[in-house]
């Protein structure tokens, strides 16, 4: 057997070894598969270590930020983690901005960050940080190896904590010596405490609110939004009535045909003061109250009306599958609920490409049991609920509002789901934060089809300008919005990074276009120019 042969080699090289070897053991040992790298001086123990200890699958990023964004998508398609192997503090500080997202889409992420050897930190080299104070601002957990006979309990305790619920970051620092010089052998896998039992008390009180007759929301966030949880919901909303909500940008969504339809809140708190206007209470799940995105003039951050009582069935840590499972029973809801019908939109005229055009196409034409990664924004958020009733597919768009998220994300996801369609919706502005993802998508034949709209502009910026009362018409302030001057050409720029790319100003150009993609396997891009 595979698996029996890998435990000898590993048994064999680790009968002498040194700290990164125990490292790389211990990550296996404890579950973790894949390692998304860009490594430098510091690490290449830890690479080299990768050659005699099987089990852990290397990827390579050319920019942190991918590392760590496919890191999150990995997470978000398995329910654990990858690692991330960055190089020093400016490394890590690389990737922080996808830790953000990853952090606050309760990923499970392990961080491994090489450093100067102990005894060489005095010296101030070029590459000297704060990098305890990065790593400690955006850890759950952090850590920092002392002795290479310590390095592979401490990444068991790492596994450990980002295996925690609902899922954390954490982050080891690991000296050049402790990972060169010699160490004992690696850690078993430490045991996760499972997600708390929701008490009674919140069950009892969230019965007598769902049949009391009050018009109910219920917002969920976390795994209840796929799998057993979200069909217990469904169960629910045929017994009571009640209607379904999530986080606009939810971690994942199992949507289209078949699941119960849940609505994501609008992006904007005027839309969602109005969405929810009329409800009389509002059951949450694993989720937090409704806060505007930013703050604006004259205009409300708590985007709960005043008038609408707020009650809490789970807590992020707790198991709120089982407690909508224990709901259900407790109000004596159908043995089954409703799911959407298969009914997908109709595409649209032949003519000039919209956003909408784009959305409609994607969801008529969307094969069974893709994963749709989603950062388009102003172009996708107004046309996501096309989506509903399209075929049954995961949805993944960005969590924590740092831009440059999904392509890294999309290529996590399509490593994590081999054989499912990934399907990424990003805008032009966005996908330059991280364009390099798409060489690692090209290297690893990831099965992923990337459209870009290409409105040539941060629209969203254009409207935020004006709603925080700063509208200017300025030759200056416009500058800053506008992506002519030179346009970006998106068929160069993939073809450089070994992806084939088409551009399409068409309905039924990208019609044919996203059919074609479609049909074929590995990486590709279509260029929707609006």
């Amino acid at each position: 057997m595979p698996e029996e042969r890998a435990d000898t080699t590993r048994s064999k090289a680790l009968e002498t070894c040194n700290g990164a070897e125990s490292l790389v053991a211990t990550l296996v040992e404890s579950g973790v598969e894949v390692c998304f790298a860009n490594p430098g001086t510091s690490e290449m123990h830890f690479v080299s270590a990768l050659d005699r200890i099987p089990g852990l699958r290397p990827v390579l990023c050319l920019f942190e930020g991918v590392a760590t964004g496919a890191a999150d998508g990995y997470a978000r398609m398995t329910g654990k983690p990858a690692c991330t192997l960055l190089h020093l503090g400016p490394g890590f500080a690389n990737g922080m901005a996808n830790i953000h997202n990853a952090r606050r889409a309760q990923s499970p992420m392990v961080n491994i960050v090489g450093d100067h050897a102990t005894y060489h930190e005095r010296y101030n080299a070029p590459l000297n940080s704060n990098i305890n104070g990065f790593v400690e601002a955006i850890s759950h957990w952090a850590h920092r190896s002392r002795s290479p006979r310590t390095v592979a309990a401490d990444a068991a305790r790492a596994v450990q904590a980002a295996r925690q619920a609902p899922g954390q970051v954490a982050t080891l620092i690991l000296p050049a010596d402790t990972a060169w010089l010699p160490a004992e052998r690696p850690s078993p896998r430490l045991e996760v405490d499972p997600p708390s039992k929701v008490s009674e008390g919140a069950l009892d009180a969230a019965a007598q609110a769902l049949t009391s007759g009050k018009k109910t929301a219920i917002l969920m966030r976390g795994a209840v939004l796929h799998g057993d949880g979200l069909q217990a919901a469904g169960r629910i909303v045929a017994r009571t009535g009640s209607t379904l909500f999530c986080d606009t940008f939810p971690p994942r969504l199992r949507s289209g045909a078949g699941s119960p339809v849940v609505e994501m809140l609008p992006y904007r708190g005027k839309d969602i003061l109005r969405r929810l206007g009329g409800f009389e209470q509002l059951l949450l799940v694993g989720a937090e109250p409704p806060v505007s995105f930013f703050a604006y003039p004259n205009q409300e951050s708590w985007l709960t009306p005043s008038e609408c009582e707020i009650l809490t069935l789970s807590h992020p840590h707790e198991d709120g599958s089982a407690a909508l499972a224990a709901l259900a029973e407790a109000i004596g809801a159908p043995a089954a609920g409703s799911g959407a019908s298969f009914e997908p939109p109709a595409l649209p005229p032949p003519g000039p490409l919209t956003a909408e055009g784009v959305m409609r196409i994607v969801a008529a034409l969307l094969p069974e049991n893709a994963v749709v990664t989603d950062e388009g924004i102003t172009s996708t958020l107004p046309y996501a609920s096309l989506l509903t009733r399209a075929a049954p597919h995961d949805y993944l768009p960005i969590t924590g509002g740092s831009i440059g998220d999904i392509l890294p994300l999309s290529t996590g996801a399509a490593v994590a789901a081999p054989h499912r369609k990934v399907v990424c919706l990003e805008g032009d502005g966005s996908a330059m934060y991280t364009l390099q993802a798409l060489w690692t998508q090209a290297r690893e034949r990831l099965d992923v089809v990337t459209v870009i709209y290409a409105n040539r502009s941060y629209a969203v910026l254009d409207q935020e300008l004006r709603l925080v009362q700063a509208a200017s018409q300025g030759e200056r302030a416009r500058s800053l919005l506008d992506l002519h001057n030179p346009s970006l050409d998106w068929i160069k720029l993939a073809g450089g990074m070994g992806v084939q790319a088409v551009r399409a100003d068409t309905t039924q150009a990208f019609a044919g276009a996203f059919a074609a993609a479609l049909r074929e396997s590995g990486p590709c891009l279509i260029e929707a120019v609006m």
